[in-house]
């Protein structure tokens, strides 16, 4: 036997998030007072009507198989939602459900990229965007974004990085981890360099509702005809409505992109939970007035978390405009010790403050910026103020 794993699985690097909330846990579960900024999974419960659409689809015996591509039923609630939210006209054939927008993100990759392609991955990025395409055989190409920007990239820096190799842009907008939201002018820049240059887009809109400071997104497949025919959009429910272990996502793509992407799914792991398909019809019915009580709450703590990070001297917070997450900066405390365990770099920074302190944070270098941390602002008030009690307790005892 030559290799027992496949080379192609060393380019991946394991889940730091999931790591760290794993650590997290284990302290929890050993006694230990843990605050965790961690993994990104809203606080609340799964509205109690969606819950019921899936205990009403129980009772009916909606435990099949379904077409891999999801339930009619479900494609047609998810064009509805595409027209209603973002003017995009979309056949039920151009919509794929998958287990999750993280399974929907691999589809679209798999579907399109090729041995010596180049993705452009605008850098903070979502830790799992360059491990999908090394897997997919393709190479990331990391666009730096300037934290004066608030990490956006601008349309001429995107143009500057793209080779011909080039075959895809990663655009997530609201981001995780920076809550960087482009407007519509700024989408629709960035969309003129990709419809020049002809390269797909994988815009990544599973954050769209959850946006703060007036600013709001903009799906660059609604600039045109021709930048639609060369984006694939990823959605789900995860965030939207709390329903993160439900595991829906989805995507809408171009006619020939949409069927290649069936073909693989319906080998790979045919279709999403049914009962969870029946829930999403519920929840993309869901009201608006809904959705905005969440937002209020997060725009709340978002607005909080920034206040205690602006009390603790040595770091900084980059404002996010979405998403629930932020960016604090860190990396003006690199070459000081805590216990004479010497900080260099944001793992030890946040390895040593979970052991310190009992908070969980994200180090940046899962994201490529390792000058900082990320915290997720999807958690209570009062263990949100302790987090950043206790941070501010560590830093200031840092020598």
């Amino acid at each position: 036997m030559k290799n027992r794993i496949a080379n192609r699985m060393s380019a991946i690097a394991p889940s730091l998030t999931l790591a760290i909330s794993a650590k997290a846990k284990a302290m929890k579960a050993a006694g230990e007072s843990v605050v965790s900024f961690g993994v990104g999974e809203p606080d609340f419960n799964t509205p109690e009507h969606i819950i019921n659409a899936a205990k009403a689809a129980l009772d009916r015996g909606h435990t099949k198989y379904t077409p891999s591509s999801g339930l009619l039923p479900l494609r047609k609630a998810i064009c509805e939602k595409f027209e209603r939210d973002n003017g995009l006209s979309y056949e039920p054939s151009q919509i794929i459900v998958s287990n999750g927008a993280k399974h929907s993100i691999f589809n679209a990759c798999y579907a399109v990229l090729e041995e010596g392609d180049e993705v452009i991955i605008p850098q903070p990025y979502w830790l799992t965007y360059p491990e999908v395409v090394k897997v997919c055989g393709a190479t990331p190409v990391y666009l730096p974004c300037k934290k004066e920007n608030k990490f956006k990239f601008s349309a001429e820096e995107l143009k500057a990085a793209i080779t011909p190799k080039t075959k895809m842009l990663i655009f997530n907008s609201p981001s995780n981890p920076t809550g960087a939201v482009y407007n519509e002018e700024e989408t629709r820049a960035i969309a003129k360099v990709c419809e020049e240059a002809e390269i797909f887009v994988l815009a990544d809109e599973i954050y769209e509702k959850l946006c703060y400071n007036g600013v709001k997104p903009f799906s660059i497949a609604k600039v045109s005809e021709k930048m639609k025919d060369l984006t694939i959009t990823v959605n789900g429910v995860s965030k939207t409505y709390a329903m993160t272990g439900w595991r829906v996502g989805y995507l809408a793509a171009p006619k020939d992109v949409a069927k290649a992407i069936d073909s693989f799914q319906s080998h790979a792991t045919s279709n999403a939970c049914s009962i969870s398909q029946y829930a999403t019809i519920e929840a993309l019915n869901s009201s608006e007035e809904e959705i905005g009580e969440m937002v209020k709450v997060f725009d709340s703590r978002r607005a909080k978390l920034l206040k205690l990070i602006a009390d603790i001297e040595g770091v900084q917070a980059v404002e996010p405009d979405g998403a629930f997450y932020v960016m604090m900066v860190v990396g003006g405390l690199y070459g000081k010790s805590y216990n004479g365990k010497k900080i260099t770099n944001s793992v030890e920074f946040a390895d040593i403050l979970l052991d310190a302190e009992k908070v969980a944070t994200v180090p940046g270098v899962s994201f490529g910026a390792d000058d900082c941390v990320r915290l997720s602002y999807a958690l209570g008030d009062a263990d949100l103020e302790e987090g950043l009690k206790r941070i501010k307790k560590f830093v200031e005892n840092l020598q």
